[in-house]
C-alpha cells in the first residue's frame, strides 16, 4: 500500500510518498481501507516531534480517518467486514490503510459521506469536551472563540450555537469571519484589523465573555484573557500560532477566572465511558442538522505534505482532507 512517511523528523516538505507493507490486524484491531483522513495541526507538531506523544521512526502521521472494515483480528465481534466506520489513531491515518483497536473505531453516521466523516471526531469531540466537559457552558452565555475559522473553530461554534450560547468569532480576514458567520457566529472580530480588548467590550457592553476558546495561544491569549469576564473559563486548546503564552496569574485572581486545560487524547483514554458519552451526543446533533463538519479543501494523498504546509500556512479554514 502506499503512504505519507515521516522517516526523519522535520516541516511537511521532509515527508516522502513510498510504498510500505499492508498492516494486518491483531488481537482485537481491525483493518480500515481508508477512504478519507482529517488534517490537523497536530499532524505538523508530531512530524516535527514536538507533540505529547511520539512514535518511533518511520511512521505515517494522520489522526482521524473514514473508511471500510476489509479485515478484522481474533477477538473481534462488533465489527464486519464491509462496515464503514470512522477511526481515531495519534498517528498512521496518511496511508492507504489502518489497523487500530477496534475500541478507537465508531460506526459512521449515515448522514455524513467519508470526506466529512473524516473531519468529525477530532474537531467536534475536542470543541464538546472544550465547552460542555470543561467549560460547563450554558444557555445564555457568551463565548469568545479565537481562530474561529479553523476546523476546531466552527466546530466550536456550531457546539456552542447547539447549547444556546452567543458565540463572538475572532479570525485574520474578512472573508473567515464570513464563514463564520454563516456557522452562527453573532460578532464578529478582525484582529488584524481592530483592537482585540476594545472591540470584545463593546460587544459585550463591557462584561467580557463568559468562556474563551483558544486554540492558537501566541500575542492574542493576553488581551483576551484580560477582557475574560467575571468567573470566566479560558480554555488551554492548543497552540497554533506556535508560540506558547505566558499569562500572568493575577488575572485570574483579579476576575475569579479559571484558566482550564484541554487535552482531549488524555481524556478519551482516561475516561472512555465519558468520550463515547460525548461522541453519542454528537451524533444526535448531527441527525438533527445542528452541526455539520465544513470540509473546504481535499487533497490526493501523496500531497498531503502541501496540505500540511496549507494549514501552517493558515491558508485554509475548516477541515482539508486527504482522499487516497
Amino acid at each position: 500500500m502506499k503512504a505519507l512517511l515521516c522517516k526523519r523528523h522535520g516541516l511537511p516538505d521532509t515527508l516522502s510518498y513510498e510504498d510500505v507493507a499492508d498492516p494486518i490486524p491483531g488481537e482485537g484491531e481491525v483493518l480500515v481501507d481508508i477512504r478519507a483522513a482529517g488534517v490537523n495541526f497536530p499532524d505538523v507538531l508530531i512530524i516535527q516531534n514536538l507533540y505529547q506523544t511520539q512514535p518511533p521512526l518511520p511512521f505515517a502521521p494522520g489522526a482521524e480517518l473514514a473508511g471500510v472494515v476489509s479485515a478484522v483480528g481474533p477477538g473481534v465481534t462488533d465489527r464486519r467486514i464491509g462496515d464503514r466506520v470512522i477511526g481515531s489513531s495519534t498517528w498512521g491515518a496518511f496511508a492507504e490503510r489502518i489497523a487500530l483497536p477496534v475500541a478507537r473505531t465508531l460506526p459512521m453516521p449515515e448522514t455524513l459521506d467519508f470526506e466529512e466523516a473524516s473531519a468529525f471526531i477530532l474537531t467536534y469531540g475536542t470543541s464538546y469536551h472544550a465547552l460542555i466537559d470543561r467549560a460547563g457552558l450554558k444557555t445564555g452565555e457568551t463565548v469568545l472563540i479565537l481562530g474561529a475559522a479553523g476546523g476546531v473553530g466552527l466546530a466550536a461554534i456550531q457546539i456552542a450555537r447547539a447549547m444556546g450560547a452567543r458565540v463572538i468569532a475572532a479570525a485574520s480576514s474578512a472573508e473567515k469571519l464570513a464563514l463564520c458567520a454563516a456557522h452562527g457566529a453573532e460578532g464578529l472580530i478582525n484582529y488584524t484589523q481592530e483592537d482585540l480588548r476594545e472591540r470584545i467590550a463593546a460587544l459585550t457592553q463591557g462584561r467580557g465573555p463568559d468562556v474563551i476558546f483558544d486554540p492558537v495561544g501566541g500575542a492574542f491569549a493576553e488581551p483576551a484573557f484580560r477582557s475574560i469576564g467575571w468567573r470566566g473559563r479560558y480554555l488551554v486548546v492548543g497552540f497554533a500560532n506556535g508560540e506558547i503564552p505566558r499569562l500572568p496569574l493575577n488575572l485570574a485572581l483579579l476576575k475569579g477566572a479559571s484558566i482550564v486545560g484541554v487535552f482531549w487524547g488524555r481524556f478519551i483514554q482516561s475516561e472512555p465511558a465519558r468520550f463515547a458519552a460525548d461522541i453519542e451526543a454528537l451524533t444526535q446533533w448531527l441527525g438533527q442538522g445542528l452541526i455539520r463538519p465544513h470540509v473546504s479543501a481535499r487533497y490526493r494523498l501523496e500531497d498531503g505534505a502541501r496540505a500540511l504546509e496549507d494549514l501552517v500556512a493558515r491558508k485554509v479554514t475548516g477541515k482539508v482532507v486527504l482522499v487516497p
